[in-house]
């Protein structure tokens, strides 16, 4: 499966129960949620806002950007600089989903390689406006990769009402397409 973008499926599952297995296949199911949620996605979907107050679909995908570089920064231990700078974020559709595809396989890369010790010393780290503040690891969970999966799924419901469903045999409960 070289020549498909990551997530096309989901890995076969570790052989044992670990906290880094866990926070690994959390990220692995965005992932592959990502991977189908963005797969086609058309200008007119892009551009599709459920009111004028809310996020377009391109908005809400750059939101999701920014959510797996923290968590990316957060494998690191580098430091999120909030609010992302703007500069940052890709423009161009296929790039920012490219970029968003390949943070979320490294971060899952480098869950895998860490103990347990490694998890635990981990740190979510920020700086906004020069004042910084630090996280347990646990907050990556219930902050920005349960936030980034609910985004997805604002991308689905986006894509669905300006009439570009996914494609067919997306299963999200197996990791696989068919």
């Amino acid at each position: 499966m070289a020549d498909k973008p990551p997530f096309y499926i989901i890995p076969d599952s570790p052989d044992t129960i670990s906290c880094v297995n866990i926070i690994t296949r959390m990220l692995q199911g965005l992932g592959f949620r990502y991977h189908w949620a963005t797969k086609g996605l058309r200008d007119k979907d892009l551009d599709y806002r459920p009111t004028d107050s809310a996020k377009n679909c391109l908005e809400t995908l750059k939101h999701i950007y920014t959510l797996v570089d923290i968590i990316n920064a957060a494998t690191q231990n580098k430091i999120s600089v909030r609010p992302a700078p703007i500069e940052n974020i890709p423009n161009e559709f296929q790039r920012l989903r490219e970029i968003t595809l390949n943070r979320i396989k490294e971060s899952c890369v480098l869950f895998e390689s860490m103990t347990l010790d490694e998890l635990g010393l981990l740190k979510i780290k920020f700086n906004r406006g020069g004042v910084y503040s630090e996280f347990p690891v646990w907050n990556l969970i219930n902050g920005p990769i349960s936030d980034a999966i609910y985004h997805v799924g604002q991308i689905v419901s986006f894509r669905r009402t300006s009439g570009n469903p996914i494609e067919k045999g997306v299963n999200v409960f197996l990791g696989e397409k068919r």
